[in-house]
């Protein structure tokens, strides 16, 4: 039996279109004995971090020479002449499959996904063939479905345009191009006449193209769920994204032969070539592997052309952890660290981080002396301590952004929250007015926030009112540049409840009982069919209703729970990049996001070296603002918000009365009941 290696499949990222959830994909493909997967969404990433990642904990279990290999990849749209101009309503783009050879090819494939998106969106995200001339190196490209330009030519009959075709690409990328075969017989003569009729017209004429221009082959299935009896399931999501009742005679259908076939089951469907199978794993082994892992990427913050830095104090930071002897003296010996950095390129990133360092201890001490007045001994070790950690964990450009953004939002006139969560423990912060908490007076700790034992990045979230928070990413995109900023996008998959009524509504179930079968869903965070059939004996009783159309809606939605169904925006994550971001990760376009969005999401970005941010937009903020501007127009009086003081008697007894309707974490009706109970009168019986 030939080896057999999947090159062209969909996941659940595909959205309303892939059925196959990843880590399941990944499962079966190791089940069957398939020494890797590739995975090529519609025209996106989304997937590729959670698909790297889940293979990279399978492999920690694995022996060495038993290493399961993720294959990346995408399926492009591609342009009828440039992805900057649509030919006509058509031109929504002709598919191709892209796969990364090496960590060359991924980052010139998440160049070309991301102009696709931000410059060549038409319906979908398109590319063009000079995108793909600039960014071929690392690239394997395989000719795809029925839907790529290769096998349109040959399906309208246009065989000079078909070696054209072959040609052009054979020039582009070499060894690195495949044509593909495809067959999903399904027994259905309508089906059939439209795809597995013009799929054995097109692999007889690609067989012929392969001889002549001697270019190798691929058998592939363009995999949309994994096992065979998932179709009807996919059928259903199918009607879900085109709108369509499943009784419509009319509708999309694939051919319910799209399923992760074993390598028996793809060698049966071409007995005659063996050689197409064969092919896939030649292209498995040539994909290197490499890891998507960064280390923090620090945005350049600017330093003031004229702050000086003497050269003694740059020198001490510039040292810290520097090891090589050779290196340590040359530094010592140097008139200027700039010729250093001229002789050692790769040392300009820790000279970037050594005069960030130095100005971020400026403005601390100048800061906390406007906040403390004559520093203490204790206050003076506490920033020291401070500053020591983050020097050492190489974040004070993170410091000074915020720092810089803040400074900004208050100078426009936007309101800012006082500081929320771990942050509020440093007095690097407080001292910079990131925070407006004393953590000397509140004896917060600093380690919460940042711990030399234990690295992970600081996570400062700042609250801004909600008009001013577009003010204040205004101020950041014009700073860094748009290319360096994006919001992060978020995933809406199928909860049960959703899925019962996406399901009923295509089944055309009646509404009443679609609203009966949902409301037999907990209200709770987090819900799923099991824990749902548990905590609701009724829900579970209905998966054996004497109706089979209430019996379908719920054996489909289960199968189709966890789907996603949607992309979102992040609430309040930001990303501020040390270089355009598409040299980092994927970037795309979303219809609620003012920037562009990074299209790993937010509990994946930090992994690839990306630096998150939180803005968030608060009501309470606006409230405030609001209140402060009314008082000063009717009784003349400019009230400081972080002036008022916390001794005031009648606000302790608002809180004892538990009159605390629109106060953040002591609204509800437990934590009222404590207040009146407990009669708090001072700051510290609330904290």
């Amino acid at each position: 039996m030939n080896p057999f290696v999947h090159l062209h499949v969909h996941t659940q990222y595909s959205l309303l279109d892939g059925q196959a959830a990843i880590k399941d994909l990944v499962d079966k493909a190791i089940a069957d004995g398939m020494p890797g997967i590739a995975i090529t969404d519609h025209g996106n990433m989304f997937g590729i971090k959670e698909f790297t990642n889940y293979i990279k904990k399978v492999n920690s279990k694995r022996e060495k020479d038993q290493q399961f290999k993720a294959i990346v990849g995408c399926e492009m749209y591609v342009a009828l002449e440039s992805l900057h101009k649509q030919v006509d309503k058509k031109d929504t783009g002709r598919h191709l499959i892209v796969l990364a050879k090496n960590l060359t090819g991924y980052k010139n494939l998440i160049k070309i996904v991301s102009q696709a998106w931000t410059e060549g969106f038409y319906m979908h995200p398109r590319t063009d063939l000079e995108a793909l001339k600039a960014h071929h190196e690392g690239l394997i490209v395989c000719s795809a479905c029925l839907g790529g330009e290769l096998p349109q030519a040959i399906m309208h009959g246009n065989i000079d345009e078909a070696h054209r075709v072959v040609e052009e690409f054979k020039s582009i990328f070499g060894e690195d191009y495949y044509l593909e075969l495809q067959l999903h017989p399904s027994g259905n003569a309508r089906i059939d006449a439209q795809v597995y009729e013009n799929q054995k017209k097109v692999n007889e004429v690609i067989l012929r193209l392969a001889a002549e221009h001697g270019v190798k082959y691929i058998a592939s299935n363009d995999v949309h769920f994994i096992m065979a009896d998932d179709a009807p399931a996919h059928d259903r999501l199918i009607c879900l994204n085109t709108g369509r009742d499943l009784d419509d005679p009319n509708r999309m259908r694939y051919t319910f032969q799209e399923y992760l076939k074993s390598e028996e089951e793809m060698a049966a469907l071409f007995p005659d070539h063996p050689e197409a199978l064969a092919t896939t794993a030649e292209i498995a082994a040539k994909v290197e592997s490499y890891s998507l892992e960064h280390k923090p990427l620090m945005p350049n913050f600017p330093i003031p052309d004229d702050f000086e830095i003497p050269l003694d104090k740059l020198k001490e930071t510039f040292l810290k952890k520097l090891e090589d002897e050779a290196l340590r003296a040359e530094v010592n010996d140097c008139a200027s660290l700039d010729d250093v950095i001229a002789r050692h390129p790769e040392l300009s990133e820790r000279l970037m981080i050594s005069k960030q360092f130095r100005y971020l201890e400026y403005l601390t001490y100048l800061g906390a002396e406007k906040r403390y007045g004559t520093l203490s001994e204790a206050v003076r070790k506490r920033i020291e301590y401070e500053l020591s950690t983050i020097e050492w964990m190489g974040f004070p450009g993170y410091f000074l952004i915020v720092w810089d953004f803040i400074r900004a939002a208050r100078e426009m006139g936007v309101s800012v929250g006082p500081g929320r969560g771990s942050a509020a423990g440093s007095v690097v912060a407080y001292a910079l007015k990131i925070t407006s908490i004393d953590p000397m007076k509140y004896d917060l700790l600093f380690e919460r926030f940042l711990n030399p034992d234990r690295i992970s990045l600081p996570d400062v979230d700042v609250d801004f009112d909600e008009d001013g928070r577009a003010d204040v990413l205004h101020y950041v995109t014009e700073k860094y540049g748009s290319k360096r900023v994006a919001q992060i996008i978020t995933f809406g998959t199928m909860a049960p409840k959703m899925a019962i009524k996406d399901v009923a509504r295509i089944q055309k179930l009646p509404l009443s009982e679609s609203n009966r079968l949902a409301k037999l869903v907990p209200e709770k965070p987090g819900m799923s069919f099991p824990k749902a059939y548990k905590e609701s004996p009724e829900l579970l009783a209905e998966k054996e209703s004497p109706d089979p159309l209430v019996r379908d809606t719920m054996r489909y939605a289960e199968k189709l729970e966890g789907s996603v169904r949607q992309t979102g925006v992040h609430a309040c994550g930001v990303i501020i990049g040390q270089d355009d971001l598409e040299l980092f990760a994927p970037i795309a376009i979303a219809k609620d996001a003012e920037l562009n969005v990074v299209q790993y999401e937010g509990k994946l970005v930090e992994s690839v070296g990306l630096i998150k941010m939180d803005f968030l937009g608060l009501k309470t903020l606006s409230i405030i603002k609001d209140a402060l501007e009314n008082i000063e127009s009717t009784t003349g009086r400019k009230l400081d918000i972080d002036a008022i003081p916390l001794d005031d008697g009648p606000t302790y007894e608002l809180y004892s009365r538990g009159e605390t309707t629109g106060l953040f974490q002591f609204e509800s009706p437990g934590m009222k009941k404590h207040l009146r109970n407990l009669k708090p009168n001072r700051f510290e019986d609330l904290i």
